[in-house]
């Protein structure tokens, strides 16, 4: 916000800090939904689904169509979860509330408590599981 000069050349405004400004809480979840295409569901049995990252679509084992479709739905959801909750998430970015890192963790399991974190994949909870959406 210190884009005003002075007679003197000097900036003049209020200076915010990177840490709790705006510009950083866009940047931060800018693309965050577009990343979850990265993963897909995977069925470990009949009540236990894990949201898995795919690193190589092509040597994916399971059915490719079907792993697409639900990775477009992980995305999907994603977002109509970003904008139910970007006013609380936004806040929690600003205090310094969110690792680095951390931002798909607090959005999924600590403001809409749909996921569970299991190893490196994320677990949806049982009350979730019939869900289209996930």
């Amino acid at each position: 916000m210190r884009h005003r000069l002075d007679s003197k050349g000097q900036r003049e405004g209020k200076l915010i800090d990177y840490r709790v400004s705006e510009l950083r809480v866009v940047e931060l979840l800018d693309g965050l939904c577009e990343k979850m295409q990265d993963y897909t569901l995977q069925k470990i049995d009949s009540k236990t689904h894990l949201w898995t990252k795919v690193y190589n679509w092509d040597n994916l084992t399971t059915n490719k169509q079907e792993a697409r479709a639900y990775s477009k739905d992980l995305s999907s959801y994603c977002g109509r979860l970003l904008e139910e909750t970007e006013d609380e998430l936004s806040d929690l970015i600003k205090e310094g509330s969110v690792k680095v890192g951390g931002v798909s963790k607090v959005l999924c399991q600590d403001l809409s408590k749909h996921c569970t974190q299991s190893g490196s994949s994320l677990q949806v909870d049982d009350d979730n599981e019939g869900s289209d959406e996930l």
